[in-house]
């Protein structure tokens, strides 16, 4: 396999369809790249928690699990890559694996080794530096990407917060975050001293925060691929923020729709140009692969800045791969994978990127939510829908049409795919996330609301969850997805 040579995407698409060795995507669940095992043979999914109840061909989940707690998703995955069954399972496949993730640290890395898998991420130290908000803002003023005005610097106190946005001249209404949030966690909205006492003890730890004027914005999204030929850029699709319909934090991201005009035609080319110079940029730090760019398009001045860079799989993944496979082409993640494989290859990558930016079909929309508790109240599931697809009738009522590992058999904007992450047993609390729902159609409106659309479909869903109340003996076990 290592002479083989592949010329063009039909080259590519068959070396995939025909691949031996196996790969795995190593999660909590299989959220961030659902579908990608339709394109590339011999890919499986390691996850904790069992979205699908066992009728996923391509999803293991060990069957004995401690009633336990994660304090994060990298504890999942590490726990994973500590199973007997896990580890079972890798050896029964052979040597030779391969394995992918969201967020590996030094011990994920060490763990895969350890299971005689080679790990295709950049190395960890690397992506953990490129992670910085704060080092990202500089490396991409120097390559001519602007950021939102700013001041970067320690903050120990109230005093020399406002010092600092004194200096840069940001006015009082701030937005404030720390080095290494992210999915909207570690981004506060400072108007008062008041909020900043809600937020000091997390940011006087920080060495630098990055202080921004706030400003009346949408944020775009869209994903690249650092390649040994360049970056290729994904689709731009708004971001879904802070709906209480959603999520219970302000500022969280809650989902996506994609479609051609997410921006104007100027602005998708600048935005694209942006996420290529940004492509480019890691390139030159040594990375290579998958990444995410949030981009903040400032309605009153029309202006377009970097929100964050997130050097790994995102929320918007799957989004992104639904809508490159729908070019004709190959799902963007594919060219991650090609960089980490064992195969040469050659493509015109800006031929590419020319055809993706001229889109697909001016109707295609899609859109995904990602259903969080909203509620205080701490209960037990007893009754959650089952991953599927369902479809939504005129009185709004949403019911079970078919069982289904994705949403490629989606008819129109009456069906939907629904991933379920919260299970009956877990804990329904704050924050908790219930599951993801992917439909044709806008879920966000043109003056930022949630669609009719979307609400009808977050009724129905929710209609099919309930709980009691918690009892103190009751096994607790949290409920994560790969949604960063």
């Amino acid at each position: 396999m290592a002479n083989r040579q592949l010329k063009g995407l039909p080259d590519v698409r068959a070396f995939f369809h025909t691949n031996t060795e196996p790969l795995y995507f190593i999660s909590p669940t299989p959220f961030n790249l659902l579908g990608i095992d339709r394109w590339v043979r011999n890919f499986y999914y390691l996850n904790y928690f069992d979205s699908f109840e066992g009728t996923h061909p391509r999803v293991f989940v060990p069957r004995k699990r401690d009633r336990r707690d994660f304090d994060s998703m990298g504890d999942v995955v590490n726990h994973l890559l500590s199973d007997p069954e896990t580890l079972e399972f890798i050896a029964d496949r052979g040597p030779g694996g391969k394995a992918c993730f969201v967020m590996p640290d030094e011990e994920t890395s060490g763990l895969a080794r350890q299971a005689g898998l080679e790990v295709m991420e950049p190395p960890p130290e690397l992506r953990h530096r490129l992670d910085s908000k704060v080092v990202m803002t500089r490396l991409a003023e120097e390559a001519g990407v602007p950021s939102v005005p700013h001041a970067i610097g320690r903050a120990g106190s109230y005093a020399e917060l406002l010092a600092l946005a004194s200096g840069a001249e940001l006015g009082d209404d701030l937005v404030v975050q720390d080095p290494y949030g992210n999915a909207g966690s570690g981004t506060f909205f400072l108007r008062g001293e008041r909020d900043w006492d809600q937020c000091a003890a997390e940011l006087t730890a920080q060495r630098e925060v990055k202080v921004m004027k706030r400003i009346r914005n949408v944020e775009v999204c869209l994903e690249g691929a650092v390649t040994r030929y360049g970056t290729v850029v994904g689709p731009a699709m708004t971001s879904l923020v802070g709906y209480p319909e959603l999520t219970p934090y302000r500022g969280s991201w809650c989902g996506n729709d994609v479609w051609r005009e997410a921006l104007p035609p100027a602005q998708t080319r600048a935005a694209r140009e942006m996420v290529r110079k940004l492509g480019d940029v890691l390139g030159r730090q040594g990375y290579l692969g998958y990444f995410e760019v949030d981009l903040l398009h400032d309605l009153d001045s029309d202006e377009l800045y970097l929100g964050e860079v997130n050097p790994r799989l995102s929320g918007a993944s799957p989004m992104t791969n639904l809508t490159t496979e729908a070019y004709a082409d190959i799902p963007l993640f594919l060219f991650h994978l090609l960089e980490f494989m064992d195969v040469d290859y050659e493509l015109d990558i800006e031929e590419i990127n020319a055809r993706w930016e001229r889109g697909y079909g001016e109707d295609e929309v899609w859109g995904q939510v990602i259903i969080s508790e909203t509620s205080t109240t701490a209960e037990i599931f007893t009754q959650t829908p089952r991953t599927g697809v369902y479809r939504l009738d005129a009185a709004g009522h949403a019911s079970f049409a078919r069982p289904a590992d994705d949403w490629d058999s989606i008819a129109d904007d009456s069906e939907a795919f629904f991933m379920r992450v919260a299970a009956p047993g877990d804990l329904r609390c704050e924050g908790a996330q219930l599951g993801v729902l992917v439909t044709p159609g806008h879920l966000q409106s043109e003056d930022y609301q949630l669609t009719e659309h979307c609400q009808r479909w977050l009724t129905g869903i929710k209609a099919k969850f309930a709980s009691t109340p918690l009892a103190q003996t009751s096994p607790i076990l949290s409920r994560l997805v790969a949604r960063a």
